[in-house]
């Protein structure tokens, strides 16, 4: 008697995204979301993130459960038993569902801990070299190794199809829900620009070192008003006040816009945009998000790893700094690799703005 053998898949329905934070790294893991859900349209996604850093996760019809921690809760003089009371509140959230596979996205002890925590069946993440913390790797029951240089985005989505069989060559797509509200806060600040063509401008980062000189940014206001005929728009966020200051100070337009959008109000902004210019921050990855023409100014960290996929956007950094090799300092005693002429990333900006004339 002959036996058939057939060998049967199961996919995973019940998945897991980890990536707590920060909001840049959260959008960069936003095109995983978009490749699963084609893969396998059918399976239900919870994603656990910062409180601080989910909102741009809120509202998205993709995610069937959002689940926001507080980590920052386990740190600050409290008593062992309020943390261990938080500690077990936080991970009951994290259980409400079981799950097939979860996936760490972040490479932190902490994110592996939050697979660890889920009990799912297979935990995925990034082997020893793909980590930031290393040590994490023994809360995975999978680890995937990606190519020493690779974009951010491109590395995730490697680990997704390893994990849940999706195309690492995906296209890249971030879907991100907005409402009424968001459209009518950005439609307010394109009619304070009176009918012109508008760039947006943001002079802060996430660290003291990615910042270019927000005296800079007033100067390069004033050229992108007088010789493009653009409304810059300086956009910061609520404990950004003093850039915001030092840009107006430098400014002599009367036609600069200072505003503090909401994140989802953002980024209806930059689908507007002739151009957007920043470092490596949150709001610059949004506005790559938004499809934005980006011109970004880039020191301690990478373009080709946290930068545009797009080959028409444009990086302003640089080059021949042995300092900046493998750099990531957030302190820095020679910090030289943002001194960069205010006329070195107008350039930038002509170049990316007649890109998109050309293209259109």
């Amino acid at each position: 008697m002959q036996f058939l053998h057939l060998r049967i898949t199961i996919e995973p329905v019940n998945i897991l995204i980890v990536r707590l934070s920060a909001i840049g790294d959260i959008i960069h893991s936003l095109p995983v979301l978009a490749a699963i859900k084609r893969h396998l349209p059918d399976s239900r996604i919870s994603w656990v993130a910062e409180q601080r850093s989910a909102e741009i996760l809120r509202g998205n019809t993709l995610i069937d459960d959002l689940i926001e921690v507080d980590t920052r809760s386990f740190k600050g003089g409290k008593r062992i038993e309020d943390i261990l009371i938080e500690m077990s509140r936080q991970a009951r959230l994290i259980r409400r569902s079981t799950y097939d596979v979860a996936i760490d996205l972040q490479g932190l002890i902490k994110s592996a801990v939050a697979t660890q925590v889920s009990a799912a069946k297979r935990r995925w993440g990034f082997d020893k070299k793909g980590m930031r913390e290393p040590a994490g790797r023994i809360f995975y029951t999978d680890t995937v190794k990606c190519e020493p240089q690779i974009h951010v985005i491109r590395k995730n989505l490697v680990l997704a199809a390893a994990a849940v069989g999706c195309q690492a060559d995906a296209p890249v797509e971030f879907p991100i829900a907005t409402g009424e509200e968001h459209r009518l806060e950005a439609e307010a600040l394109i009619e304070k620009a009176n009918g012109r063509p508008f760039a947006i401008l943001n002079p802060a980062g996430g660290w003291a070192t990615k910042l270019w000189r927000a005296s800079d940014f007033g100067k390069l206001a004033d050229r992108l008003d007088r010789d493009l005929g653009f409304t810059p728009i300086v956009v910061t966020g609520p404990n950004e006040s003093e850039l915001a200051s030092e840009v107006r100070r430098n400014a002599a337009s009367e036609r600069v816009i200072f505003a503090e959008p909401s994140l989802k109000g953002f980024y209806e902004l930059a689908k507007k945009a002739e151009v957007y210019v920043g470092g490596d921050t949150g709001p610059t990855h949004l506005a790559i998000a938004a499809g934005a023409p980006v011109v970004g100014i880039f020191g301690p960290t990478e373009w080709w790893r946290n930068g545009s996929l797009s080959p028409e956007d444009v990086c302003v950094e640089r080059v021949g700094l042995e300092c900046r090799i493998d750099c990531h300092r957030r302190t820095c005693s020679n910090w030289i690799c943002m001194d960069i002429p205010v006329d070195t990333v107008f350039d930038a900006v002509t170049e990316r703005v007649s890109a998109r004339k050309k293209a259109t």
